[in-house]
This record gives C-alpha cells, structure tokens and sequence, in this order.
C-alpha cells in the first residue's frame, strides 16, 4: 500500500485562475477556465446518474458481492504463487464476461517468496510462544533455530547507542506508532541496521495503530553488503511486554525458528481491460488497485476492494451506455507488495507512450467511506480535478488534497502524468494491514458503493472531457 501524508488545499487560487486567461500556455488551449468550469458543470446529470446507479440502483453492493466470490474462492494471493495466477485467469474470464473490451494480460516477471513453519518462543525469563509472522524476502534460520539474547531497543537511534551491545543477540523493536510512512521504516530497514551492529536476527513491533495481538507482515528490504539475517514482525504487545522486563533488568531469551524459501522468479501478468475512447481513443485515463496480496488473511482490504471498485467503475460506466472521448484503461496490478513490480515493467512497455496519458490512478489505502481525492499535478490540473470532485456534491465528498501518489503509479507521475488516490475515512485501516484480519469481514458493501460512485465519476469525466489534464 502506498505512504499516506495529508495536507489540505482550498480553492483560494482558483481566483487567479478565473480571470478569462488561457489556462494552458504556448497556445494549447484558448479557453478560458470558466469555460472549462462549465464544461464540467454540464456532467452534474451524468454523475447523478452514476450515484443513483451505484448507491441506490441495481448495482449497489455488486463490487462488495463480486470481491467476496474471488478472495472467498482464493483466498489470499502471494507473488508468485498459485492463488495469485488462480485469481488474475478469474478476473482475466470476469472481465471478459463483463463485456469490457481489449481485456488481456501483460506478462511480466516477480519475485517468488513462501513461508515455511515458523515459530518464536522465549524461554527466559518464563515459558511463552510469540506471535509473529516473517517478513517479505526474510531468509531463513538453521534448522536448529537461533536461541540468544534479546536487546530491545526503540528506535535506530538507540541502537547505534547500543551497538556493542548488539552483537549474538536477537534485536526487538518496540518502535511506537507515529503514522504508517514514518514507522513503516522499521519494517523494511530494521533486519540490515540491526546485522550492520552484528545482530543474530530481529523482530519488529507490528506497524499497526491497534493491536489484538495480531502480527502484521510486510516486505523487508536487504542491502548489498550488509549480511542477511532472519526477520519477523511480533505483536505490539508482546514488544512492549518485552521493553518492560528489559527496562526491569531482565535477561530475556528467544528461540526463533524459521524455514522460508526464496525461489526463481516467476511468470505473472498485469490484468487489463478498457472502454475504447470514441474520439481520442489513444490518450488514456488509468484506474487501477493491485490484485495480490500477503499470504495471511484474505487481501479483502488490502487491495481486493481497490481491485474490485476500479472493475466496478467501468462497469457502471458501460452500463449506463457512455463511452468516454478517451480510453478509459482498468490495470490490476501484479506484485505490488514486492514493491511495484508489475506496474514498472507496465511502465516500461508503455512509457513511449507517456504523452497521451491524462490521469493515473490508484485505490491502494481501503475503500472505506471516502472522503475526497488525493491528487498530484500542476496547479491548473487541480483547479480541474476540484471543479470535477464538485460534481461529487450530492455524496457531500468534494475534497481535493495533496499526494495522489500510489506505488503502482509513481512512475507515471515522476514522468509528469497527474496521478490521484481514493481517500477514505482510514480508521480501522491499520487494525488489519497486512494481517490474518484482513478478510471480508472489514469490508463494508455500502461504503464500497460510495467510492465506486466516486472513482467511476471521476474517471468518467476525465475521460471524457474534451482535453487532457495541463501538466507542469
């Protein structure tokens, strides 16, 4: 899933924006922006045809209802393994049966990565089995396991503090929670800085806002030069059980046994499908989520509902029988959790292309109930995107803010493409990220309706609009 930052824009600049000049330079466009703003007033049946269809009609709950068939059929979908490929040839015949057109798949290559048996007990100062789970491309342990010594430790800072201290020992992270972007790192980089001090393993503080004493995974990150050592994530109380008896004095010593498995990379594919432009049908708007997922739980959440309500926007559109100016292109992305794999090399095969791309974008941060869109672009393509999320007014969801970046279309907006995000109301999102409770469970049919009424209504009139997004 992508790091989320939040920053709030208003619409104080649009004054300078309304004066009655051209708001594209070098003579791209001649109109003038209240041109444009009635332009995008004239879709307001449209998109009420939309949310009627997708709230209140007879395609309310369908996203929910299709998400629940797949993952409850699959279950969860790690790179490179046989439920992933199960669900991409099953969305390949959904969208096939859908009627959607030029529905095919891009191979591309990812990494493969399984979980074995594994386990974590302490033995001192007392008897106890940890929870935990490894972490994404973490080696495995000797057969005997690795029994040592623990040093808890809060922060990278303390560790550097206590590096002499480190060495043979088992390193626990009781890192608090800031937010995700921030304690995120501990994840992906406490394996190599706790190996640069000669640490035996390490074990990471689940990032997670809440706890029931459920380990959350997610990949982890090895450096050249630095030996790999065996990492896993343990439950936030079981980390901060630990930092008690350490600040106690207590000696602690930890079994840790793990048989995880690295193998050749495997044959996967990008899933696409389209409604072909009837005027610029070459310039395209991409809607997208990723469709694998961590191999505990179901990926309901995380991103089976970003999969499913990206599917449900094109559905919506084709049924209401509109077909946008330019493509509108659904991509369900591959090994994204390994760090975008299947959206760079998406990128490398159609970047040639760069120019006629107008908006990229991704629902990878729960579908929830929305409460604005997340966008990334020039300060003309904003003062759109806000005139297109009031069309959005009847849901009382009209919000523009900032980073509408997402791991599976950074490249595109690093090539200048804007890029926007669903964002939705994140509460419980890090309850189950990445966690055995990452199942249907979480989801919500009727929020579900809600954000594909507004992902479809805004890549609709994107789509539609008579042209592209201005870039920088």
């Amino acid at each position: 899933m992508k790091f989320l930052i939040f920053t709030y824009f208003g619409v104080v600049h649009l004054l300078s924006l309304c004066s009655g000049k051209s708001i594209y330079k070098n003579g791209i466009s001649k109109r003038t922006f209240q041109e444009i703003k009635e332009e995008i007033a004239s879709y307001g049946d449209i998109a009420k045809a939309i949310i009627n269809l997708a709230v209140y009609g007879k395609a309310q709950n369908r996203s929910y209802e299709r998400l629940a068939l797949l993952v409850d059929t699959v279950g969860p979908r790690l790179s490179g393994s046989k439920n992933l490929e199960k669900a991409i040839q099953i969305m390949y015949q959904n969208l096939q049966r859908d009627g959607l057109e030029n529905v095919h798949l891009e191979p591309v290559r990812i990494p493969h990565w399984e979980r074995g048996e594994e386990s974590a007990v302490m033995l001192e100062p007392r008897t106890h089995k940890i929870a935990m789970l490894g972490l994404g491309s973490s080696i495995r342990t000797p057969p005997e396991g690795i029994t040592a010594e623990v040093l808890v430790v809060t922060s990278f800072d303390e560790l550097q503090r206590r590096a002499s201290e480190a060495r043979g020992k088992i390193v626990v992270y009781n890192q608090p929670y800031v937010n995700y972007s921030k304690t995120v790192q501990y994840r992906t980089q406490g394996a190599v800085e706790a190996a640069k001090v000669g640490a035996l393993a390490s074990l990471i503080r689940s990032v997670a806002s809440f706890s029931i004493y459920s380990p959350h995974t997610g990949i982890q990150e090895y450096q050249d030069g630095v030996p790999k050592i065996p990492t896993a994530c343990i439950t936030v109380e079981d980390a901060e059980m630990m930092s008690r008896m350490a600040a106690r004095g207590i000696k602690i010593v930890i079994q840790l046994k793990m048989v995880e498995k690295t193998y050749p990379d495997a044959d996967s594919f990008n899933t696409v499908a389209e409604i072909t432009g009837s005027k610029y049908p070459e310039q395209v708007v991409l809607v997208s989520g990723h469709l694998d997922s961590w191999d505990v739980g179901q990926g309901a959440m995380d991103d089976g509902g970003g999969v499913f309500i990206s599917w449900e926007a094109l559905s919506l559109i084709k049924d209401l029988g509109l077909r946008p100016k330019r493509t509108l292109r659904l991509v369900l992305w591959t090994a994204e959790e390994q760090g975008g794999i299947g959206a760079f090399q998406y990128y490398q095969l159609h970047k040639v292309n760069v120019s006629n791309y107008s908006l990229v974008m991704e629902s990878d941060a729960g579908t929830f109930l929305p409460t604005g869109l997340q966008f990334t672009g020039s300060e003309k393509a904003r003062a759109i995107m806000e005139e297109v999320m009031s069309l959005l007014q009847p849901l009382n969801i009209t919000q523009v803010l900032s980073h509408g970046e997402g791991t599976d279309i950074n490249f595109w907006i690093q090539a200048g493409v804007p890029g926007a995000s669903l964002l939705d109301d994140l509460y419980k999102y890090f309850f189950f990220h990445h966690s055995y409770g990452d199942t249907m469970t979480v989801m919500d049919p009727k929020q579900m309706n809600v954000a594909a009424a507004v992902w479809a209504v805004v890549s609709y009139v994107v789509a539609d609009m008579e042209e592209m997004l201005p870039r920088s």
